[in-house]
C-alpha cells in the first residue's frame, strides 16, 4: 500500500507533463471528453447546439488549477505515509488507559493521538512549504518560459534571467529568498514550540 502511495513520486517530472499535456492540451483529452459529451446532451435533445470544446487550459487562468493538481498528486503520497507512521508511532497502551478511564473516541483523538502527532504536522508542513518552490519544473515543462500569469512563478523569473545572463540578479536572489525561507521555518518553529 506504501509503494502505491509513493508512486507519484517515482514518476519523472517529464511523465507527468507528457499526461498533463495530452489531457489539457487544445486536442487533449479533456477537450474530446467535454465535446462527446456535449454531442450526446445534442443527440439527446437536452442542448439546442453541439458545442465544440477548443480550449487550451495552460494558456488560461485554469492553469493554475492544473499545476495545483499536479503538486497534490505528486506530494500527497509521501504525505500520507507521514501521517500514517506518526499515528503508528502512537503506543496504543497509552490509548487503551485512555479508554479504560472512560474516553471516548473524540477524546482520545484530541487528546491523545492530536498532540502526539505535531512534530509530525510539523515535518508535514516544512517539507509541504519547501515543496512549493519546487513545482516550477512542471510549470516550465508545460507551459513554457511565459505561461499564463495565474502560475507565473518565481522560478520562471530566474529562467528568464538565466536565458538573460543576469547572473548577479538570480544571486542576489536566490540569497535573498534563501533568507526569507530561513526565516519562514525559524517563524514556524517558533510558532509550534509557543504551542507547547
Amino acid at each position: 500500500m506504501k509503494s502505491a502511495f509513493l508512486f507519484p513520486m517515482a514518476v519523472p517530472a517529464a511523465t507527468v507533463v507528457l499526461v498533463w499535456k495530452l489531457i489539457f492540451d487544445r486536442q487533449g483529452f479533456l477537450n474530446l471528453f467535454l465535446t462527446r459529451l456535449g454531442e450526446a446532451a445534442y443527440s439527446a435533445g437536452v442542448l439546442q447546439s453541439a458545442p465544440v470544446f477548443d480550449i487550451d487550459y495552460m494558456g488560461t487562468g485554469a492553469a493554475f488549477w492544473v499545476l495545483v493538481f499536479s503538486y497534490i498528486w505528486k506530494n500527497l503520497g509521501y504525505t500520507v505515509v507521514l501521517w500514517l507512521t506518526g499515528i503508528l508511532s502512537i503506543s496504543t497502551q497509552i490509548r487503551e488507559a485512555a479508554r479504560v478511564d472512560g474516553a471516548g473516541e473524540f477524546t482520545c483523538f484530541v487528546k491523545i493521538i492530536m498532540p502526539n502527532l505535531k512534530p509530525v504536522l510539523y515535518t508535514i508542513t516544512v517539507l509541504s512549504f519547501l515543496n512549493t518552490f519546487k513545482a516550477f519544473r512542471e510549470a516550465y515543462l508545460v507551459a513554457g518560459s511565459y505561461p499564463d500569469e495565474s502560475m507565473y512563478l518565481l522560478q520562471h523569473l530566474f529562467n528568464n534571467w538565466f536565458t538573460n545572463l543576469d547572473f548577479d540578479k538570480m544571486a542576489a536572489a536566490a540569497v535573498i529568498l534563501g533568507f526569507i525561507l530561513f526565516a519562514a521555518i525559524l517563524l514556524l518553529q517558533k510558532l509550534w514550540d509557543e504551542g507547547e
